[in-house]
């Protein structure tokens, strides 16, 4: 298996590719890896789990601004708000125990998100200019706002 053989593969039959990769590594046969490839694989794959985690956090600050300050829809809606609140939370959390490492991440651009959700969400509600709700607060399974 050339490089430029593995390389097309992948773009072709991606599972199959996948098979050979895996056979390759159990057989210690490193002339048959798809290097580059398995590289650009493995960082998509950060990538993807950074930005699932990057979106539910984003949504979960939604709900919670919702069920904050979107009075004149609250008595309608707050049911679902809730309900999405607990799913997103248990998405984040699922991440979490499943890539302990990006807590960190977490933190580092929590402020970041938050900044970015209240702006959005100016766009449908007011909301105070003292608004910031801490990351723990946020996570707290029994905080909705």
């Amino acid at each position: 298996m050339g490089k430029s053989i593995d390389t097309e593969l992948r773009h072709r039959d991606f599972n199959l590719w996948l098979e050979r990769m895996a056979i390759a590594i159990k057989n210690r046969d490193t002339q048959s890896m798809d290097w580059e490839g398995l590289l650009e694989e493995i960082e998509d794959m950060t990538a993807s789990q950074k930005r699932a985690l990057r979106s539910y956090m984003k949504r979960l600050i939604e709900h919670i601004l919702k069920l904050q300050y979107w009075h004149s829809e609250k008595e309608y809606n707050q049911k679902h708000w809730r309900k999405e609140v607990v799913n997103f939370r248990d998405s984040v959390n699922e991440i979490l125990q499943d890539s302990p490492s990006l807590n960190n991440y977490l933190k580092e651009n929590y402020q970041s998100w938050f900044n970015k959700s209240v702006k959005g969400m100016r766009q449908e509600i007011n909301i105070s200019e003292d608004n910031f709700i801490p990351l723990e607060n946020i996570m707290d399974e029994n905080f909705f706002g």
